[in-house]
């Protein structure tokens, strides 16, 4: 018989959140966090990006768990109802919560199995109260391992693991991971990307995301910050260089500093 975690509980699901108010968004990413039972992988606003999250990890990054709105702006005549109902016989499908302000499409979200509801406005006991419910439902399979990225080359899908990344770059409406093996599209944004790894990457552009494991240099000309992130110094050097917005400048510095010594400061 399965038995309702602790909050310290060292096993946490891994959850996406599709909630297109950003407000309504960050507020249910933190109650989540703040339960230990949770860990968001992902914050996306849309259905297309939600989608999106799902092919990932149909193709091997484990999903435990969907957070939906019912009503999302920009998805036309597409609810997230529609989402629950893509899957409903997909067996490997994560489990579904619905968290919205509308309680009158509860008969219908349960019957298409959804696992709980939760009506705005959310707080604290009651998201506990549903990922407990969910903890008991669902316990850690033994091969479930940490994360992957999936990137594209053309019509291929490259396996990444999260080590081999420098850095994650945003133009153009476009994702591209920058690695040793070279440069790959990807089909989630950097605030998704920010959510499943934020802690091993660091902001130093809103274009940019990088490894800070990779940084090798930092150059300052006049009020422009440049660092270079991935391997070696000088000619023989391989990776990217990368501009620090000037708000980002000091703190990013000061970080490298922290965890390094030979510099004498002033």
């Amino acid at each position: 018989m399965n038995t309702v975690p602790a909050a310290g509980d060292a096993y946490r699901l891994r959850a996406l959140v599709v909630e297109d108010e950003w407000p309504a968004r960050n507020y249910l990413v933190e109650l989540i966090e703040a339960s230990s039972l949770a860990g968001v992988v992902g914050a996306v606003a849309s259905l297309g990006e939600a989608r999106q999250a799902l092919h990932l990890a149909a193709g091997g990054a484990e999903l435990d768990v969907v957070f939906v709105d019912i009503a999302l702006t920009g998805s036309d005549d597409a609810t997230g109802l529609d989402l629950v109902r893509a899957s409903v016989h997909d067996s490997r499908r994560p489990m579904f919560v619905l968290a919205t302000a509308f309680k009158e499409h509860a008969i219908e979200a349960f019957a298409l199995g959804v696992d709980d509801y939760l009506l705005k406005p959310f707080t604290q006991e009651r998201v506990d109260q549903c990922l407990r419910r969910l903890h008991a439902r669902k316990r850690p399979s033994p091969a479930a391992g940490p994360l992957r990225i999936v990137a594209r080359r053309g019509k291929n899908l490259v396996f990444l693991e999260p080590s081999e990344v420098w850095a994650f770059e945003a133009a153009d409406r476009l994702t591209s991971v920058h690695t040793p093996h070279g440069t790959f599209d990807l089909d989630l944004s950097l605030a998704s990307i920010e959510a499943s790894f934020g802690r091993a990457l660091t902001r130093v552009h809103r274009n940019w995301l990088v490894n800070a494991a990779y940084i090798k240099e930092l150059e300052r000309d006049g009020g422009d910050t440049r660092i270079f992130v991935g391997i070696g110094i000088g000619p023989e050097r391989r990776g990217v260089c990368v501009p620090v917005s000037r708000d980002r400048a000091q703190p990013v510095r000061d970080m490298l500093l922290a965890s390094a010594t030979g510099l004498r400061r002033g």
